[in-house]
């Protein structure tokens, strides 16, 4: 398994075969993505999906809730879920025929279970904080492989909310001379990378808009009473109406009118929004069918009012990636409400959507093993840019 006698071997090679691993707020599964990497440019080798079981999904969840999460099952699931990452990645590896050895660099986002952007008060300070789990020890040592994790909290030692970290690699993908783009991912939050035409890193936007399949998901569970998860193609919200009534009542969120840099996640759009959500769409009279609707909407158009409230002009195209893309209710919704703007997938450029997430963390990691600072200071709020990450040396000779 071993390939080189050092970390200063390791990050000067020219030609590198990156795994990126990403479980994200939906809490689903491990994505794996296995890209070749060449001066920035990328090459998508292998992407899949393992997923969680019910009862890891719901024990994960429990740990991002503070009623109901314990420090013992933190310290257990953290140790857990880099066993899991590890053998997500040599699954991956087998069921695609590619050699694990053929692998140089791991990229893991790991799995969040908290995040405090906005700080808590300690004495005359106040201490910002995130808390990724998913041990990178285990993943680098049950593979051999070099991995970088944990790439939040040194934005945040820099003064930053830590998040959105796809910004620096949004760019290095997508940025275009002549058209102005939108990335938009929908996972369980919805973010935002704008990138003006022909601009700089320093010229990128970046931010969370508010929930994106979080509420949708949590309501059907509700109405399905767990047998779904999720509202698969958008087809239960294509069978409602959009109620104006809710919709306006939750689209009050003060989350909602806050200037970028902002984040956020299961801790103001969690169940107890969703629930809330939900049980007001009762209390309403509205059919399942129209809660799901109005929810999507939710979505929509906390969006689109993002784009109107802080984006310095409507880009030309909105690129939508993230389990979201595949909610046709979602991107109908979407594109009423961003008429001159042209909506398209990263698969049109080669890239699952869903793999999008994993693969900005392979190009992180290999940035970050090249000392190339991979922060972007004017979406986070960091002071300065900064090398993200730790890294955890694999085995070598």
């Amino acid at each position: 398994m071993a390939r080189y006698k050092n970390l200063y071997e390791l990050a000067n090679r020219k030609h590198f075969r990156v795994a990126g691993l990403m479980s994200g707020t939906s809490a689903d599964g491990i994505d794996v993505a296995i890209i070749d990497v060449k001066s920035a440019s990328q090459c998508m080798v292998a992407f899949e999906t393992q997923g969680y079981s019910p009862s890891l999904r719901k024990a994960i969840l429990r740990l991002c809730d503070p009623k109901t999460s314990h420090v013992d099952d933190i310290c257990h699931y953290n140790f857990l879920l880099g066993r899991l990452f590890a053998q997500a990645l040599i699954k991956t590896c087998q069921q695609k025929k590619i050699p694990l050895e053929s692998i140089h660099l791991i990229g893991s986002h790991g799995q969040t279970i908290y995040h405090i952007p906005d700080g808590r008060r300690c004495g005359n300070q106040k201490v910002r904080s995130t808390l990724q789990i998913g041990e990178p020890s285990i993943i680098a040592e049950l593979t051999g492989i070099t991995t970088v994790a944990d790439f939040r909290p040194r934005d945040i030692a820099c003064g930053g909310q830590g998040a959105p970290l796809v910004p620096y690699t949004d760019y290095l993908l997508f940025g275009h001379k002549r058209y102005c783009r939108a990335l938009q991912n929908i996972g369980g939050i919805s973010n935002v990378t704008y990138l003006p035409a022909s601009g700089g890193i320093d010229d990128i936007l970046a931010f969370d808009c508010g929930p994106g399949n979080m509420v949708i998901d949590m309501i059907v569970s509700m109405i399905t009473k767990g047998r779904s998860k999720y509202d698969r193609n958008g087809a239960m919200a294509q069978k409602g109406q959009v109620h104006e009534t809710l919709l306006k009542k939750f689209l009050k969120h003060r989350f909602f009118r806050v200037q970028p840099p902002k984040t956020t996640g299961r801790e103001l759009f969690g169940m107890v929004y969703s629930q809330q959500f939900y049980e007001a769409g009762i209390a309403m009279g509205l059919s399942s069918a129209d809660i799901v609707a109005t929810a999507t909407a939710l979505t929509a158009e906390s969006i689109a009012q993002s784009y109107q409230r802080f984006l310095p002009k409507m880009p030309d195209q909105m690129i939508l990636c993230g389990g979201g893309a595949k909610n046709h209710s979602l991107v109908r919704m979407l594109a009423e409400r961003l008429k001159d703007t042209r909506l398209m997938t990263t698969n049109d450029f080669g890239i699952d959507s869903d793999a999008k997430e994993a693969v900005s963390f392979a190009l992180l990691a290999w940035s970050t093993i090249k000392g190339m600072a991979n922060n972007v200071p004017s979406a986070t709020g960091a002071s300065r840019p900064a090398v993200l990450g730790k890294i955890i040396p694999g085995s070598f000779v």
